[in-house]
């Protein structure tokens, strides 16, 4: 099955730099993941053969190619040069007090997501990208059910820290 790589880079792009965002916190090293992910798409694009949605597939890819980025910086030493720091993301000024709480709510609850086990971020992730329990299973290799008590339970978790937060 042919699909064309512009195409599900127009239709997908934000999700995967949703996903980017998701594992990796440092804006250098989210670049540096979203290139390898976008790389690792082109790449799978031509074993796709239509058994789940392309959104879901490119999830699959994404999440996978997000884990080995994650493992691989994990095992080396960590350097605070410039390079390495935060650097804050391009940003709006806020037209009112409002957006800056959202934002604030959405950042710990990031941080909180970035926290949890490799498959429970897998899963919220997807989620939060609108895939249901079978495709988030599809694509996770469990079971719908596993699915939905691993996404229930992030849920839990994530409402009561933003309550305690």
């Amino acid at each position: 099955m042919s699909t064309d790589f512009s195409q599900v880079l127009r239709e997908h792009a934000a999700l995967l730099g949703r996903v980017a965002a998701t594992y990796e916190a440092n804006f250098h090293k989210r670049q540096e993941l979203l290139q390898e992910i976008t790389l690792a798409v082109w790449q799978a694009l031509d074993k796709f053969k239509g058994d789940s949605s392309i959104k879901t597939y490119v999830l699959r890819v994404a999440h996978n190619k997000a884990i080995t980025h994650v493992a691989y910086h994990a095992k080396q030493p960590r350097n605070d040069s410039y390079c390495e720091m935060e650097s804050p993301e391009p940003s709006h000024k806020p037209s009112a007090v409002e957006q800056i709480d959202q934002q604030q709510k959405f950042q710990m609850m990031l941080g909180q997501i970035r926290q949890m086990p490799i498959q429970t971020m897998q899963v919220v992730t997807m989620s939060m990208e609108g895939l249901s329990y079978d495709e988030i299973a599809d694509a996770c290799g469990i079971s719908s059910s596993n699915a939905g008590v691993v996404l229930n339970r992030a849920r839990k978790v994530l409402m009561e820290s933003m309550q305690n937060g």
